[in-house]
């Protein structure tokens, strides 16, 4: 074995140490949810109805409160008060805005018609999947792949805030006007911006604000290091158990529907799967191009390559309907996304030994089991 052979396995195998056996096996727990969705789905007769039967606007309190409780967790793990570390980095910062709210969205709008141009409600489901930028589960692959952890939270602070005050708008564009100047069919006339600006304020914007008290309330009494060792782990493994809950539930409402239609699944799982890549090898690049070093060439690939599946859920649900394709497009992708980055963690680990020669600082060790699992 080489020495660049054998420092690669040494930086996977503690990358890989630092989650628990929980969150290792987190592809597996998905699967298991939604195979027990589809069990569920199958076999207890008027479960829509149960579920729809209180609603928080057009979605179930059920599915509503599973949401709310996987987003909370995590914004209650973001170091808010460090926002002036990256906003100091301009480079970094205008990089990523740019990527996350420019490119990305537009380059998935491209994927989603040139591999669902037939199937419009999920290409509508992709679209939105494409709008909704990471603020979760990025902080684990970021720590995988031992980028900067500190300027991974605050991309993520700023991606929350400019969701809430964007999100509305873009879906807007990329699902109205960009499809009418192109002359492609547009969504039908029952799409409603406010209904996904609402959608935003409600599950983003809610555990957003619940975050940022708990966290600020918890620091006051504690200090930062208690909060992070006492706190956040209590509270962190509940986003698994709401991510679980909804996937559950979902799956329950959509399970005859993806029995049926096996292929439909695997086409909106493909461009998924494009994006993950294009994306990331792309950013990564371009911040190996722009003379970021590696730890945060790798934040700024791996917080523009994930998605906010609960956020594109959570909004398909509420604009389109509980069983609709746009949701279904969403429900996949936490399946495909899992996987998929947890492979690119490895292509980084690869990356740092062969395109960043130059020693990587190791970032200081913060917790990030309570960010999420």
């Amino acid at each position: 074995m080489s020495a660049d052979t054998s420092a690669l396995v040494t930086g996977e195998q503690e990358a890989t140490a630092r989650l628990s056996t929980v969150d290792r096996f987190l592809p597996v727990w998905i699967l298991a949810a939604m195979a027990l969705g589809l069990v569920l789905g199958r076999t207890v007769p008027g479960l829509a109805g149960v579920l729809d039967a209180v609603a928080v606007g057009s979605v179930s309190l059920p599915i509503a409160l599973g949401l709310l409780v996987m987003m909370y967790p995590v914004l209650a793990g973001v170091r808010y008060d460090e926002t002036h570390r990256v906003l100091a980095d301009r480079r970094l910062l205008v990089t990523s805005l740019v990527i996350n709210w420019v490119l990305a969205p537009a380059f998935m709008f491209a994927l989603a018609w040139v591999f669902l141009a037939d199937l419009p409600e999920y290409r509508t489901g992709l679209v939105i999947v494409g709008l909704a930028r990471c603020i979760a589960m990025v902080l684990i692959w970021n720590d995988l792949a031992c980028g900067d952890r500190e300027a991974a939270a605050v991309l993520v602070a700023i991606n929350s805030v400019f969701q809430v005050v964007a999100f509305g708008a873009l879906g807007w564009f990329y699902l109205q006007l960009l499809p009418s100047w192109l002359g492609l069919p547009t969504t039908s006339a029952e799409f409603s911006v406010w209904s996904i600006t609402g959608s935003v304020l409600v599950f983003l914007g809610i555990p957003l604000l619940a975050g940022f008290l708990t966290r600020s309330l918890g620091e006051r009494r504690l200090g930062r290091e208690g909060y992070e060792a006492r706190v956040l782990p209590r509270i962190g493994p509940w986003a698994l158990y709401g991510l679980l809950f909804t996937i559950v539930v979902l799956f329950a409402l959509q399970g005859d529907r993806i029995i049926a239609e096996p292929l439909d699944v695997a086409r909106v799982a493909l461009p998924l799967l494009v994006y993950f890549a294009v994306v990331f090898t792309a950013s990564l690049l371009i911040g190996r191009a722009l003379g970021m070093g590696y730890p945060r060439a790798t934040t700024l690939a791996f917080t523009a390559a994930g998605n906010n599946f609960e956020l594109a859920i959570a909004v398909a649900i509420a604009t389109f309907g509980v069983t609709s394709g746009q949701a279904l497009a969403g429900v996949v992708g936490p399946l495909v996304e899992v996987p998929a980055l947890v492979g690119l963690v490895y292509l980084s680990l690869w990356a740092r030994e062969h395109l960043f020669p130059e020693p990587a600082p190791a970032a200081e060790p913060t917790p990030v089991r309570g960010a999420r699992p």
